[in-house]
């Protein structure tokens, strides 16, 4: 009469492994469970190097709307001037900066002009955003602030122009060239408004790490932007950091609170919150996808695992007949089953690890076979492909991959534990 055992014991371990040591001749691994391994540890990989360059990419792009852009904008709703200009502009700017860094979670408040140009240098022409503002507040923005990649002297600010590197490759500039900024908006006289054409040199010139940025911005001392776009004693609207981007919803009522009953908000949510909304879609597609490439693989282990257990059924017969009970040859089989599933998810987490961490020099040879432009920044918006490593990402990859394969390996070992032995060896 068949006893219990305790379950998983020692020989159920040793005869498990003497299974999976057994030569393919002696009933032992096969071909499908060689390619189960192979499948759930690309499988295992492709899902984590695509969730790392996924955190890698949003993290990126954020970062980089953060570095160098507002959190939130703060201008004004339409007026009407005592000349009858209907305005939207600030005219007590430097009290309502005041009264927003007081603010509880504001870290910075800067007055700017905004305007737009067309920069020319040498028969080069290039469209630009400029933006006027004063040399302290250009020195606290993280992405504009001096780095390896930057060129010129920021302290020099006052007595110049500092321009993306874009810009400046556009047009061929380098730091001391002087370049010519036109205004549609400029003098007004009896017969219209004339372009206002001003010559600028370039003081410094920065690398925001987007695209765009880099390509468009020029900055512009506030004074001087002031004057250069008719806008005496005046400000377009009041640059606003906070301490936690993510929680700026929750400033919402103080920010409105230190205006004047004109003040309205734009944040970094509402201008980027589009793309975010479709990477947040597409994260959730790919996971998807990628699960079901995982189910796959995990679905070749029942392949392998029947022919181990049709190979088998003489020793199952006979070790029933010892006395070992169904629990314990379920659970044999269940570990040669999950030891491919466990070794498969391994391999695959090690791989895409190994990935994430070197990215870089993967890219490098990608674009190198390719002959380069494989990341065009001006798609993508950032210049390189990031990915970051988070554990979150690992463990649910990990979870996912082995829930799986012992969910699917319990089918075929139930089969062997429920296999009559006296069948088993009739043809013995």
């Amino acid at each position: 009469m068949a006893t219990r055992t305790t379950p998983f014991a020692a020989f159920e371990w040793m005869i498990a492994w003497r299974y999976l040591r057994a030569r393919r001749a002696e009933g032992g691994i096969s071909v499908m469970t060689w390619i189960s391994l192979i499948g759930i540890t690309l499988a295992v990989f492709a899902l984590i190097a695509t969730l790392a360059v996924r955190a890698g990419f949003r993290a990126e792009f954020v970062d980089t709307i953060l570095g160098a852009n507002a959190h939130v904008t703060v201008y004004s709703a339409p007026w009407v001037s005592e000349t009858g200009q209907t305005l939207r502009t600030i005219q007590d700017y430097d009290g309502l900066a005041a009264r927003l860094r007081d603010i509880a979670g504001v870290t910075r408040a800067a007055p700017l002009i905004r305007g737009q140009a067309m920069a020319t240098l040498a028969g080069r022409n290039a469209g630009v955003q400029v933006f006027g503002i004063r040399s302290e507040d250009l020195r606290t923005l993280p992405r504009i602030s001096p780095s390896a990649q930057t060129a010129g002297d920021i302290a020099r600010f006052d007595q110049g122009i500092a321009i993306g590197a874009g810009v400046a490759r556009e047009l061929g500039v380098t730091v001391g060239d002087r370049i010519r900024l036109i205004a549609p908006d400029g003098v007004k006289t009896a017969f219209g408004t004339s372009p206002r054409v001003n010559a600028y040199e370039v003081v410094y010139i920065f690398t925001a790490g987007r695209w765009d940025i880099d390509q468009t911005r020029v900055y512009m001392p506030f004074a001087e932007a002031q004057a250069y776009f008719n806008r005496e004693g005046m400000a377009d609207e009041i640059e606003v950091m906070v301490a936690d981007p993510d929680r700026v919803d929750d400033l919402t009522p103080a920010l409105l609170a230190a205006g004047d009953g004109r003040t309205l908000l734009w944040s970094w949510r509402e201008s980027a919150g589009s793309f975010l909304r479709a990477l947040d879609i597409e994260d959730n597609v790919m996971f998807v996808i990628l699960s079901i490439l995982v189910l796959i693989a995990t679905m070749n282990i029942i392949s392998g695992l029947i022919m181990l257990v049709k190979n088998k059924g003489r020793d199952i017969g006979i070790l029933r007949t010892m006395g070992l009970t169904e629990g314990s040859v379920l659970r044999i089989f269940f570990i040669c089953g999950a030891f491919t599933g466990l070794t498969g998810t391994a391999l695959g987490v090690i791989l895409g690890c190994l990935f994430a961490v070197y990215i870089d020099p993967v890219f490098s040879l990608v674009n190198y076979v390719s002959g380069g432009g494989v990341w065009d920044p001006s798609i993508r918006g950032i210049y390189a492909l990031p990915a970051k490593l988070q554990p979150g990402d690992v463990l649910s990859a990990v979870a996912l991959s082995l829930g799986l394969s012992f969910i699917v390996t319990i089918f075929p070992a139930r089969r062997a534990a429920r296999m009559n032995p006296v069948e088993a060896l009739r043809y013995e």
